[in-house]
């Protein structure tokens, strides 16, 4: 028989209703819109639509360091209902540029062929920002290696951990790379910046756990990567820090959010690694010092590292992407 025409529609998950609520609420605490999201974000990576397309209504607030957040979410999905929402915010040139390079990686970590003709445009078009430029470069990259005859013949390091990268880390070759040749690939500025990405993962992998022999020379070659001249670039390498959580990057990420010069999308993502730090002494006073900063996403991302830093306290922890 068929549905008559007052069938009821299905009835939605009210636990996904009530994260919803929470994350497009302007009203609720930024701290607590980002929880919301990370239990969202679980649901979407189990397949969960009504849960992507939960996280894809905040992209209505005005927040960037929410919006981008919401990007790099979806991308951690691989789920191609995520995609036409992701294309919205990449090709919107009014949106924060920090937004749409999120939305472009996010793009690149779901590997759709279909998204590729867009991302070349962009990586090509001279008049776009430089970041969402450098990061259709190596969504591009990501794409056309996961697809293609070069993720098949490689052998690549268990990592220990379980993020969608915007590379892979290098392969593992005959001769095991040392840091010192991972750091100068890392490094060299006329390497393209998929290999670079790939060489600053590989790093990452050899700092972690934290106690390897490896671990504190490879944080010091990735902090020297905050020289380097694209800022995209320097905001991964603080990413990656806030992934590792290791002490002997303190000092790096400390000067890159004290730097009132240094770009936002850099110094927001230096205050969440430091968030990851909290139980380390010295860092919350580090983070209160910019509760007032003249940046809006730095101000925001401060409120959202301390709430990281009590979580940590804790024993419990949940990390984000800039």
């Amino acid at each position: 028989m068929a549905p008559s025409a007052t069938t009821p529609p299905p009835v939605e998950d009210p636990t996904i209703l009530a994260l919803r609520k929470t994350v497009t609420s302007e009203s609720e605490p930024l701290a607590r819109r980002f929880r919301a999201l990370f239990s969202l974000k679980h649901f979407a990576c189990q397949g969960s639509i009504p849960a992507i397309q939960a996280i894809a209504a905040g992209f209505a607030s005005p927040s960037a360091l929410l919006k981008h957040e919401l990007a790099y979410c979806l991308g951690q999905t691989k789920n191609l209902a995520a995609v036409p929402f992701l294309r919205q915010v990449l090709e919107d040139r009014d949106e924060d540029s920090m937004c749409r390079h999120e939305a472009a990686e996010a793009l690149g970590a779901i590997g759709d062929l279909g998204s590729l003709d867009v991302l070349r445009v962009m990586r090509d078009d001279a008049a776009e920002v430089e970041v969402v430029r450098e990061t259709c470069e190596i969504a591009v990259a990501r794409i056309e290696w996961e697809n293609g005859d070069g993720k098949k013949g490689e052998k690549l390091r268990n990592s220990d951990f379980a993020s969608i990268d915007p590379a892979p880390p290098a392969a593992l070759l005959e001769t095991p790379e040392t840091i010192e040749s991972l750091e100068k690939n890392l490094l060299d500025t006329k390497v393209p910046l998929f290999l670079r990405y790939r060489a600053m993962f590989s790093l990452r992998d050899l700092a972690s756990p934290p106690d390897l022999p490896t671990a504190t020379p490879a944080v010091l070659a990735l902090a020297k990567g905050f020289s380097d001249p694209s800022a995209l670039f320097r905001h991964e390498i603080a990413f990656v820090f806030g992934q590792l959580s290791h002490p002997a990057s303190i000092p790096a990420l400390t000067a890159a959010l004290s730097d009132l010069k240094e770009e936002s999308m850099v110094r927001h993502e230096a205050a969440e690694a430091l968030g990851s730090l909290g139980e380390e002494e010295g860092v919350e006073d580090t983070l209160k010092l910019f509760l007032n900063d003249k940046e809006q996403v730095v101000r925001e991302s401060v409120v959202v590292a301390l709430d990281m830093a009590e979580f940590e306290k804790g024993g419990q922890t949940e990390t984000g992407h800039g």
